[in-house]
This record gives structure tokens, C-alpha cells and sequence, in this order.
């Protein structure tokens, strides 16, 4: 394992039941943010979506899982997965026998289903101490609702739990059922450290097409297939997000949805499964706003495709967003020529306004070089927050003028390089001073930025320049 991932030392309450009973709406309610996606298709939640609930000062783990479409393969534990609905099943059922909570959840619209006795009945089995098991009927969305619920006490599993996840109705007294159950609950020896508070926190999230390995790429860096993978195009939907410890550093890292050209410019409108395709793009929505809040890109590719249409384009969002960014060539094992040469100046030369971005050679599959990503990002990171001392710009940009006199921009004027100062942070921001009435060319601004990623080795990050007008130059000393 490259880097331990962290989880403060909570109880972990998980959410199960068949497809389409409400999971994903509840969990969105309990944990307060719109997290996990949400539709009437069943089988929408694949990956397992994971949050932090507080409760009347009881903080706990809560984890949505797919729903259980299989229940032959629920009750054998040796069964291995090969279909992505069994692989969802499989982490459904690996997430059971770690959980010191267990809400099984049913559809009071529905009624009592033979597939409900089923679930309960190997829940039973799984989980012997009857008081780790709450059953909670969803959809109870008014009165007149309440008798119809008194069905589920046959499945023998006590007082039913009545909600409305939808509304919100029942969700206080489900939470404090929970946290009553939860007061006397203690960390396990071998528990991790919990998250350190406070510090640096980097943000950095996984793009790219779909198949291109990203899923594979976050389960190589864990050591432990948290996330699904499959030859399936769109196998991830939802953005799934891990906080990493790495060099005493703390990572939060996103998985997200493959992303393609028509979902860029808004979606296909050849759709031949429409209910399939509305979920893709809304994967694909949730994974530009994912790049919003994430700091850092890694863009996954499949270098033996090399970089398509759709590739240049996500770069070209990248970069208008201001994000650091780090290309991840993976499916190295595939190659034959193996010259790292020569394929960086290939995608250099597809990409040539990112060529200050590195590019990392891996192999997901084999683990070739994955222990270097991690490395990478936390260089970006010392770059996107690089602050250089006026002491160091002042002979900095005096060199910079003695190399390459300033050119003009429009007007008659030659400029003059009047001061030179750093103006923010994250990612690092530049003003050339120049006089009221003198304008400076782009190219010599890109000349001052190209000098300082020298400097300074700032790969992987945007650099902002621009012009500061003097607006009386009287007094002033010109940089010679």
C-alpha cells in the first residue's frame, strides 16, 4: 500500500436493501449534502458513497451501498465477481461484516416483497447480534401511511424505523435511536490515527475518459479495491473521494466519472439507452464540479491511445479553471517503444500551451511507477503555494530585463519594467509595473513566466501575470 488511508475513529453505520428503495435520498439527508447520485433507474449507486453524520455530539461513518439484486451470491461468501453487479454486491457485503451498525432499508409504497424477506433473512445470518440491525421503512410520507407499514413486522427485526427520506420526516428520530445505540461504542485497538486538524489539506482529482484506468490507478495507490472497476464504459458514476496520509502529508483524492467530448458540450443526442445516458452525464456534471473544488488535475490517459479530441478539451478546462495539473500516462506495460522521450514531446506537441506540465509513465495494473503519483502531487502542491521574497523578484526581474528588453504592446511607446512583485498564492500571481501610458506585449509576459518556471522549477501549476499601470511614475526607479 503507497499511502494509509485515513478515517477518524468513528462507528460505521451502513445502509442496505434492494434497488430503488431510497438509500442514496436518505443518505443525502443524513450526512446534509448532495453527495451520492439519485435517480428512480435501479442500480444507480455502484461504488459505495461515504459520509459523516453528527448527531447530538455522536459523530459516525455512513456508508450507501448498491442494492442487492443477487441473493444467491450475498449468502456465499466465497463467491468471486466477475459482473460489475456482483463486484457492487461484493463491497456491499465486505462493508456488512465491518459494520457496527446496520439500517436495512424497505419501501413502504412497495409493500412487503419476497425480496425484502430474503435480504432479512441472510441479514440474519451475516449479522448474528440482532442489535446491530435497524429496519427502517422509507416513503412514509404522511399519516395516513403509517398503518401500512405494520406488514414489515413479520421480517422480525422489532420496531420498524418510519421515515420519509424525501422529506425528512422520522430522519431525528432515526438519528437518535443511532447515536443512543452508538454511546457506548469504542475505537478498536488496532484503529488508525484520526485525521490531523488544522494544516494543508491538498485537493486533487482523477479525470480523464472513460477505460482509461483511473478506478484502477486510486485502487493501486490504497493497495485494496475500494472502488469498482470493470471493462464497462461509466462503470464509476458518482466522484468517490478517499483522504490519504503520504509523507506526512494529507491527500484528499477523487475518483470521478469518465468524462467524454459530447459531455463536455453538453450531452449525446444519439442516446440509445436515454435512462443509462442521463445518468452518465450527470456522472459527468458531478465530476466538473469536482474539478471546481479540487485544486489539482490528474489526467489519466491511455498512452497507447495517446491524446484525443476529448483529451485537448478537459486540458483546455483544466486550465481556464486555474487547476495544477499532472498527466498520468498510463497502460505503460502495453507499450513496446518504451521511450518516455519521445512520447512526452508527442503529448507536448498535441498540448503545446501545457507543457509545464509533467507527465508521470504507470502502469495501474502492475503497479509500475504508482508510487510515484503521490510524489508528484505534493510537489504541485509546493508549487501552487510557492511564495518568492521581493528580495529574490527584485534581482530576479532586473536579470529577466537585461536578457530581453521589454516589448511594446499597442501604442508608440517602448514600456519600462517598473517594479515587479508577487500578488497571491495558490496558484502564484505575478504584476510587471509599467508606466500610465506604456503597454507590454503578451509574448514578453510569457517570457518573464517561462524565466520563473526556471527559477523556481514551477511544473504542474498555471502561473498568472499581468500588468500593474503606474499611475505616476515621477520619483520612481526604472528596472535597468
Amino acid at each position: 500500500m503507497l499511502a494509509k488511508q485515513l478515517d477518524k475513529q468513528l462507528p460505521t453505520v451502513v445502509l442496505v436493501g434492494r434497488t430503488n428503495v431510497g438509500k442514496s435520498t436518505l443518505f443525502n439527508a443524513l450526512i446534509e449534502k448532495k453527495k451520492a447520485l439519485v435517480s428512480d433507474i435501479a442500480g444507480t449507486t455502484r461504488d459505495a458513497n461515504i459520509g459523516q453524520v453528527s448527531w447530538q455530539n455522536q459523530e459516525f461513518t455512513l456508508i450507501d451501498t448498491g442494492g442487492f439484486m443477487d441473493f444467491e451470491f450475498l449468502r456465499n461468501k466465497k463467491s468471486e465477481a466477475e459482473t460489475i453487479d456482483e463486484k457492487v454486491q461484493k463491497q456491499a457485503r465486505d462493508f456488512l461484516t465491518r459494520a457496527d451498525l446496520v439500517l436495512f432499508m424497505v419501501d413502504n409504497k412497495d409493500g412487503l416483497l419476497a425480496d425484502d424477506a430474503a435480504i432479512a433473512k441472510v441479514l440474519k445470518k451475516i449479522l448474528p447480534e440482532k442489535n446491530k440491525l435497524f429496519l427502517v421503512v422509507n416513503k412514509v410520507d404522511s399519516g395516513r401511511y403509517r398503518n401500512e407499514s405494520s406488514a414489515f413486522f413479520k421480517l422480525n427485526l422489532g420496531e420498524p424505523h418510519l421515515v420519509s427520506a424525501a422529506t425528512g420526516s422520522g430522519t431525528g428520530d432515526l438519528l437518535d435511536d443511532i447515536t443512543n445505540r452508538l454511546v457506548n461504542w469504542q475505537a478498536p485497538a488496532n484503529a488508525p490515527a484520526p485525521i490531523p486538524e488544522g494544516g494543508n489539506e491538498i485537493r486533487a482529482c482523477l479525470l480523464g475518459k472513460p477505460n482509461v484506468g483511473k478506478s484502477s490507478l486510486l485502487n493501486a495507490i490504497l493497495g485494496y479495491d475500494r472502488v469498482i472497476v470493470s471493462p464497462e464504459a461509466h462503470t464509476t458514476r458518482e466522484p468517490q473521494d478517499m483522504v490519504l496520509t503520504y509523507k506526512k502529508q494529507t491527500i484528499r483524492l477523487v475518483d470521478t466519472a469518465g468524462i467524454h467530448r459530447q459531455g463536455l458540450k453538453g450531452g449525446s443526442k444519439k442516446a440509445k439507452d436515454a435512462l443509462s445516458k442521463r445518468l452518465e452525464h450527470r456522472g459527468i456534471e458531478a465530476s466538473l464540479r469536482t474539478l471546481d473544488q479540487s485544486d489539482i488535475a490528474i489526467l489519466v490517459l491511455d498512452i497507447n491511445e495517446g491524446l484525443t479530441k476529448q483529451d485537448v478539451r478537459l486540458v483546455e478546462q483544466i486550465i481556464e479553471h486555474r487547476k495544477s495539473l499532472l498527466i498520468i500516462a498510463n497502460k505503460w506495460d502495453l507499450v513496446k517503444d518504451r521511450d518516455t522521450k519521445k512520447h512526452t514531446q508527442d503529448i507536448h506537441k498535441t498540448i503545446p500551451f501545457a507543457h509545464f506540465a509533467p507527465i508521470q509513465f504507470i502502469s495501474a495494473k502492475t503497479h509500475e511507477k504508482v508510487d510515484k503519483v503521490l510524489d508528484q502531487v505534493i510537489k504541485l502542491d509546493h508549487n501552487r503555494h510557492l511564495f518568492v521574497p521581493q528580495s529574490e523578484l527584485d534581482p530576479f526581474i532586473k536579470y529577466c530585463v537585461s536578457k530581453h528588453l521589454p516589448t511594446k504592446g499597442k501604442g508608440q511607446r517602448y514600456p519600462r519594467v517598473r517594479g515587479f512583485r508577487q500578488t497571491g498564492t495558490n496558484p502564484p500571481e505575478f504584476a510587471v509595473k509599467v508606466g500610465a501610458k506604456e503597454y507590454l506585449a503578451d509574448s514578453y509576459l510569457g517570457f518573464l513566466t517561462n524565466r520563473l518556471r526556471e527559477r523556481y522549477e514551477l511544473t504542474g501549476t498555471p502561473v498568472k501575470m499581468w500588468v500593474e499601470k503606474n499611475a505616476s511614475v515621477h520619483g520612481k526607479a526604472d528596472v535597468d
